[in-house]
């Protein structure tokens, strides 16, 4: 196999070949793009007789990666790769891991193995082949909202053979430089935040002025574009491709509605695809949208899934709707637009003020000075691009948010005589966090803002002067220390007045302090491998000095046993997801699957006792496996749907009344028979409740549903929002539209199918031109009742409808009218 690298991912796999010879590990730090994951697909080629261990966060990211590198290669694929996610290694049993024998190990997105449970399953793997080498490949080697830890530190000991930040390879032409609009999407509810603040404001003066920046930032952004202007200003590529980032599901159907109104004038009639973890169809939905080669606008609206790992180097542009204040899920959002090796210029519209955040496009600016600086330090030679464009379209709604923000804020100065005043009157600053002065100012909740800032785990900046000063009345950067020193203390003095530290869990000592509980705490810590930062080796030390009991009988199963009763008081049952963590820091869901397979396989650990057994029994412990207790579940909820319906033909997207999710759970059993791997005894239970393993006809069902509307309301004007037993009826109606004019690519509707849906009073023209149609026999009523279609500004009946006139008359003279429409108006004589 014969890999043509781009020259910088030469020189990376050059110096990373290099490393991995004489350190053995070495990481690439290069941003999305550029096209990481050759590199490792090189490594694989050269070195075909050994074997690699490929792992990375999700198989839909590897098999991108694939379908990329037989693009490149002509089919081709290297035959020594063992693909695993980090999810499966980490439920991998000893006996599994064992087996993979790797000669070398690839870390995708190696960032992610910071992951606490997934970083397990890479300690485990690394210290069973301490020999293997070891590639890293990740945009970014810092976990900003876990204490910045640099997973290159961690992982490789600093062993970075590439490393390259993003305004890099825009100064070296790398990646194209964007094309950078900065908008404004939803700003009421901001709005509506501050005036509760100034309402709580206890100074008048600060009422004042905060209410009149308020009212200035609320004339202006009144007048500012709306987001259907700025898209078709600056959407130029009218049959481009778009990726749309949304927060969660919830967020993107609110979105979806919008669509329509925000992009119809880029495209009336855009190409919308959906893509999120959760949905069975996001497959299908990625390839047809890379695959859609049409006129047409493209959009795909997606949840997470393409921050990282998969790209499409034809996309157009990035629009940002979901807040972020990860710098990580930033780039990686953004470098979805940015293709190593094109020329177009990308777009990136920023609906949701991402550039407001610390890491943002002001942090890629000073990256591409910084690299401008050392290149011409050099001569000059790599510099290929200095600059690109921003448009910002709120600067000036933004300068008043930050003029309003600071006219209510507390000053810092204050803050430090309110600490004084704590200091002075309790002689320390070990405040709680919920504290507040009789003045209502949040004290505490300031002080550890302070310590988080100090300590770099939060954004910020704190002067050499203002540490000064803090230090100047009391201020104790580390309360870990302190807490430690206090609890230590009174361990010793309990030591020395009873001689052992053998201490129940409930004793409070003389003082106050839960030094039974902290004991208790502290076994956990070391039995569970948790808050090693906190029970350093140093600190095991000094309490091995104590004669500190670690390890008393069934210690352990002891607290896990609590641990379990508490969740089972909470919650009602145990079924604890596998990943749960108790408050305490136990790994619960993991103790109890363990127990579970202890109990049914004996010889694997020690046996249970009957007392453990039963009580686990008194707190409803179920022993059956996950798959067991799924079924069991599901069948509860098609037996309840048998009962009242009298078959189980649901949609996918139905539910049960309370939430679980039916047409999915019957979805997956159809696929479960249909691979061979359905018990006999779950096969006959379906079809004890009506199961049909294949499906009944889709279109039919659809139509009766669609018919019994029509005799309810006596039309079909159904709304996109209209739902009915999980089935959207409106959206399926607009596909129908869509499918007969022939814009649903391989879906074709029967001419008995066409006769069915004229029988009803089907409107083949789309559903959002109802409106339209509206207008219009409001415009003939006016023309036949005064014999003119002069509409007046002021007429009563439809104040919009000269306005309306005028907007089609506009429409037409930028050839932006459907014909349909325009044929219509030159029958009553309003177009030239």
């Amino acid at each position: 196999m014969n890999l043509d690298l781009f020259p910088h991912n030469k020189a990376a796999y050059h110096a990373a070949s290099r490393m991995l010879e004489d350190e053995g590990k070495a990481a690439i730090v290069h941003p999305t793009g550029t096209g990481k994951s050759f590199i490792a697909f090189q490594l694989c080629a050269d070195y075909p007789d050994k074997t690699v261990c490929w792992l990375s966060p999700s198989a839909y990211i590897f098999r991108t990666q694939l379908e990329n590198l037989t693009a490149v290669t002509g089919g081709e694929q290297p035959e020594n790769i063992h693909f695993f996610t980090y999810a499966k290694l980490m439920s991998m049993e000893p006996e599994e891991m064992s087996e993979i024998r790797p000669d070398y190990i690839i870390l995708d997105e190696f960032h992610r193995c910071g992951a606490e449970m997934w970083g397990q399953g890479v300690d485990r793997l690394l210290h069973m082949y301490p020999d293997a080498k070891l590639l890293g490949l990740s945009a970014t080697s810092v976990r900003y909202l876990d204490g910045q830890r640099n997973m290159a530190d961690e992982l490789f000991d600093g062993n970075v053979a590439s490393e390259m930040t993003l305004g890099e390879v825009i100064v070296r032409g790398i990646l194209p430089a964007p094309k950078y609009v900065v908008g404004l999407y939803s700003y009421q509810k901001e709005l509506e935040k501050y005036q509760r603040r100034i309402h709580r404001a206890k100074s008048r003066p600060t009422r004042d002025a905060a209410q009149v920046y308020l009212d200035a930032l609320r004339r202006k952004l009144e007048m500012a574009d709306g987001l259907d202007v700025m898209f078709r200003k600056h959407m130029t590529d009218r049959s481009g491709k778009y990726l749309v980032f949304c927060a969660n599901k919830e967020h993107m159907d609110e979105l979806l509605c919008h669509a329509s109104q925000w992009f119809g004038g880029v495209d009336p009639e855009p190409h919308v695809y959906r893509a999120y973890s959760e949905d069975p169809e996001t497959s299908q939905a990625f390839a047809a949208f890379k695959a859609d080669g049409s006129a047409h606008l493209k959009l795909l609206f997606c949840i997470d899934m393409l921050n990282e790992g998969i790209h499409t180097p034809d996309v157009s542009g990035v629009i940002l709707f979901r807040p972020t204040v990860s710098p990580t899920v930033y780039k990686q959002q953004i470098g979805r637009a940015l293709s190593c090796g094109s020329a177009r210029t990308p777009l990136i519209l920023d609906v949701v003020n991402n550039v407001e955040n610390l890491y943002s496009i002001g942090t890629i600016q000073e990256e591409m000075q910084a690299a401008i600086t050392y290149y011409r330090y050099l001569g000059g030679g790599d510099i290929v691009q200095e600059r690109f464009e921003i448009i910002d379209e709120v600067r000036e709604c933004r300068q008043l948010f930050a003029r309003l923000e600071d006219s209510l804020s507390v000053p810092w100065e204050h803050m430090l005589v309110c600490a004084a005043a704590f200091y002075r009157e309790h002689g320390h600053l070990n405040v709680p966090k919920q504290y507040k002065t009789p003045e209502g100012y949040s004290l505490g909740a300031w002080l550890q803002t302070q310590r988080r800032v100090h300590s770099g785990s939060v954004p910020g900046t704190l002067t050499e002067e203002q540490v000064r000063r803090l230090d100047g009345i009391g201020m104790v950067w580390d309360v870990q220390q302190q807490r430690w020193e206090k609890y230590f203390a009174a361990l010793k003095a309990y030591k020395g007045a009873y001689g052992d530290v053998d201490i129940k869990k409930d004793y409070v000592d003389p003082q106050g302090i839960a030094l039974g509980n902290w004991v208790y705490n502290l076994r956990g810590y070391r039995a569970s491998g948790l808050r090693l930062s906190y029970l350093t080796e140093e600190r095991i030390r000094q309490l091995d000095e104590l004669g500190f009991i670690w390890s008393k009988e069934d210690s352990q199963w002891e607290m896990n046993f609590q641990a379990a009763q508490d969740y089972y008081r909470k919650h009602g049952d145990l079924e604890v997801p596998a990943a749960y963590i108790s408050p305490d820091g136990l790994k619960l869901g993991v103790w109890l699957q363990s127990v579970r397979y202890n109990r049914k396989k004996p010889g694997k650990g020690k046996p249970l006792t009957e007392r453990q057994i039963a009580t686990l029994d008194a707190i409803g412990m179920n022993w059956t496996g996950k798959l067991d207790r799924s079924f069991a579940n599901g069948m509860v909820h098609a037996q309840e749907y048998f009962r009242a319906n009298g078959d189980l033909n649901v949609t996918r997207s139905c539910c049960s009344p309370d939430g679980f999710r039916l047409g999915e759970w019957v979805a997956n059993q159809r696929e479960r028979y249909r691979r061979g791997s359905m018990p006999e005894q779950h096969k006959k239970k379906m079809e004890s409740v009506g199961m049909v393993w294949e499906r009944p006809d889709s279109w039919n069902t659809k139509y009766a549903m669609l018919e019994s509307y029509y005799k309810t309301h006596g039309n079909i004007s159904i709304p996109s929002t209209y739902e009915e037993n999980g089935v959207w009826l409106g959206r399926w109606l607009s596909e129908q539209r869509q499918i007969y004019h022939g814009k649903r690519e391989g879906k074709h509707l029967t001419e008995n199918q066409i006769h069915q849906l004229d029988s009803l009073g089907m409107l083949w023209i789309p559903n959002n031109d109802t409106k339209w149609l509206e207008m219009f026999q409001s415009l003939v009523d006016y023309g036949n009742q005064n014999h003119n279609f002069d509409v007046p500004a002021d007429f009563e009946q439809n104040p919009r409808l000269r306005r309306w006139v005028q907007r089609q008359q506009s429409l037409y003279r930028k050839n932006s009218l459907a014909a349909w429409k325009a044929e219509k108006l030159l029958q009553l004589g309003l177009l030239p």
